[in-house]
C-alpha cells in the first residue's frame, strides 16, 4: 500500500529559526528582554517600599521582639493543627517546619532576654 502523503508532510518552513539553530530571533529576544530583565537592570532600578504593610518606625526593638515571638506561637499552633490531620510525607514536611518555626520562636525569646529594659 502506497502512502499519499509523505511522512512528515512536506510544508512551508514557518519558523524563522534555522533548522538546527539555538539562537532566538529578534522578537524572541525583546520579548525575553522585556519579560525578564537582566540582574544588572534589576540591581540599576531605584527600590521604593512598599506602603501597603509598614511597620511603625517609632516601634521598640522589645515591642517588635514581643510581636515576633507572638506571631511565631500562633503559627506553630496552626501547624499542629494542620499536622493531626495529615499521614505521611505531608506530615513529617510540616512537623519540619513547626521545629524551624519553634527555632525561631526560641531565638526571639532569647533575644527578648537580652534587651536592657529601661529601669
Amino acid at each position: 500500500m502506497i502512502k499519499p502523503t509523505p511522512n512528515p508532510p512536506d510544508t512551508d518552513p514557518i519558523s524563522p529559526y534555522e533548522p538546527d539553530s539555538k539562537e532566538p530571533n529578534e522578537a524572541a529576544k525583546r520579548a525575553l528582554d522585556f519579560h525578564f530583565p537582566s540582574n544588572a537592570d534589576i540591581k540599576a532600578a531605584a527600590r521604593k517600599p512598599s506602603k501597603l504593610f509598614a511597620v511603625d518606625p517609632e516601634a521598640t526593638t522589645e515591642t517588635l521582639a514581643v510581636f515576633l515571638v507572638e506571631t511565631l506561637a500562633s503559627v506553630d499552633v496552626m501547624v499542629h493543627q494542620l499536622v493531626d490531620h495529615l499521614e505521611g510525607e505531608s506530615r513529617h514536611a510540616l512537623l519540619g517546619i513547626s521545629n524551624s518555626i519553634m527555632m525561631a520562636e526560641i531565638t526571639a525569646n532569647r533575644v527578648l532576654d537580652n534587651i536592657d529594659t529601661p529601669e
